[in-house]
């Protein structure tokens, strides 16, 4: 499985980005995908996920109405749009994967990582 992770950089605060990851090795349309992020001295976050259909997301309250997840299964993609950044937003984004096929949950010791994307927000 690889998970390659772009889209990421710098923004304003009330800007905007579009972080995108794109899948490769296995059935794409099988599997949860989902975002989280570390920020400097502070836990990993779970920020959003998606089931394998498209049909179920979920968000952190702290991006609810602002982040909004979504995935192309013909293009073997998931995106994280990000809307009203804020300096809180920034951190190394990670993109992952189910381990099991048909399986939502994001228990992060049973997913695929990626490597992370920068976003740093300036006030």
């Amino acid at each position: 499985v690889q998970l390659q992770a772009s889209g990421g950089g710098l923004a304003q605060a009330g800007g905007s980005l579009r972080l995108s990851c794109a899948a490769s090795g296995r059935t794409f349309s099988k599997y949860t995908m989902g975002w989280f992020r570390r920020a400097p001295g502070k836990e990993q976050e779970f920020v959003a996920g998606i089931s394998w259909s498209g049909a179920t997301t979920y968000n952190t309250n702290s991006v609810k109405g602002r982040f909004t997840i979504s995935r192309d299964n013909a293009k073997n993609t998931v995106y994280l749009q990000m809307g009203s950044l804020k300096p809180e937003d920034t951190a190394v984004y990670y993109c992952t994967q189910s381990q099991a096929d048909y399986d939502d949950n994001y228990d992060p010791r049973t997913l695929y990582w990626g490597e992370g994307t920068q976003v740093t927000v300036s006030s």
